[in-house]
């Protein structure tokens, strides 16, 4: 369990900046995915059902102005920055468990 922020910019305009805390990484990627969803939702607001892929959810995430995550490390007392890369691993492996498990 690490505290986490997430730090969203969707576009070059400074007031598209938003931030959400999460109590583990876990949670944090729960999160971007539910961002993304969101974003389908709106954009296929016409449709019942909405289905996408890991490169769909990878695309989105490259597209926004700016992503990163800071997760707090306790050994060292301090949040660590992490970038787009570093969450898309994340999500992969997140969604590599969710999908051996069921």
């Amino acid at each position: 369990m690490a505290h986490s922020i997430l730090l969203v910019q969707a576009s070059q305009k400074p007031e598209t900046r938003t931030y959400s805390d999460f109590e583990s990484i876990n949670e944090c990627m729960e999160g971007i995915c539910k961002i993304f969803e969101e974003h389908l939702k709106k954009v296929n607001a016409d449709r019942p059902s909405i289905t996408y892929d890991i490169t769909q959810l990878f695309d989105f995430l490259d597209q926004l102005a700016d992503l990163s995550c800071l997760v707090f490390n306790k050994e060292i007392g301090t949040y660590v920055p992490h970038n787009k890369d570093w969450v898309k691993e994340k999500i992969y492996v997140m969604l590599r468990k969710q999908a051996s498990s069921s």
